[in-house]
């Protein structure tokens, strides 16, 4: 994962009301969630929900599949994976010129 992706994913959850129905989502499990169940937990107007599970897809966070009359949403544990692994990769290498040490402190190079 990059820089831009992993901002454009945060950007999307920096919502309370996506960051909810993604992890409501991540809850569900892989069998997911229709959004009429979403909404009735939520509480909030089908335009609404739509719109909020829209940018959740286009970020790529979530995944949805027609079952019949039921739309079905799913956490995509892949991308969440790939932004936790993006936030993890450097913790606690310290800033360039500086070495991290086991108990998280920094000292400097030399």
């Amino acid at each position: 994962m990059n820089v831009e992706d992993a901002s454009r994913q945060l950007a999307v959850l920096g919502s309370p009301t996506r960051l909810e129905i993604y992890r409501l989502l991540v809850k569900a499990g892989a069998e997911g969630a229709p959004v009429g169940t979403l909404q009735e937990v939520l509480g909030i107007p089908g335009s609404t929900l739509s719109h909020h599970i829209g940018k959740l897809v286009v970020a790529g966070l979530v995944t949805q599949d027609r079952e019949s009359r039921i739309l079905r949403c799913r956490a995509d544990y892949r991308q969440m994976q790939a932004l936790i692994d993006f936030l993890q990769a450097e913790c606690c290498r310290g800033l360039p010129g500086q070495v991290a040490t086991c108990d998280g402190e920094l000292e400097p190079v030399g």
